[in-house]
């Protein structure tokens, strides 16, 4: 039988790496403060809302009607989503704006456009087919799962007569 002691050391050997490997983790990980991260997710959330608001009303100053405008409106946002992500552009407007560039629908754009790109050279198949929903299919699978889940309690609450 093998001792693990023998093979890496003994007690105080990896101890000493582990200090020494917690003391690195803390010189590696990011600073920052909370509130300048909220505060730059707050900018970078409210510049892509304001983008859509313009197309909105772009849409509505040429006659669109308004259920047309919205979808005109997502379908812009989404594509210029998709272009930034493939100029290499959305990964620094994540970088630097967290999760105010993650929480619109362009986030969802990103993290499927991202994955595609990534995985082309493996090909159509095992490549973008297999991974392109790696980071958007969460989303997807919880949140028709969730939906489904408040959809049954509405449901519940206008048969006990609630709402």
């Amino acid at each position: 039988m093998h001792d693990i002691n023998s093979e890496s050391g003994t007690k105080a050997d990896i101890e000493k790496r582990n200090e020494s490997y917690n003391a690195y983790v803390k010189n590696v990980t990011p600073k920052g403060s909370c509130v300048a991260k909220c505060f730059k997710a707050f900018i970078v959330g409210g510049c892509i809302c304001v983008a859509g608001q313009i197309i909105l009303n772009v849409c509505k100053w040429m006659k669109v009607p308004d259920t047309d405008a919205a979808s005109y409106t997502t379908l812009i946002l989404v594509f210029l989503s998709v272009i930034l992500t493939g100029l290499n552009i959305y990964p620094s407007i994540t970088t630097f704006g967290g999760a105010g560039s993650l929480v619109p629908i362009t986030g969802f754009a990103n993290s499927v456009a991202a994955p595609a790109i990534e995985y082309k050279k493996e090909g159509r198949v095992f490549g973008i087919g297999c991974k392109i929903f790696t980071i958007a299919g969460p989303v997807i699978l919880y949140g028709i799962f969730f939906s489904w889940c408040a959809g049954l309690i509405y449901l519940a609450l206008k048969l006990i007569h609630v709402l």
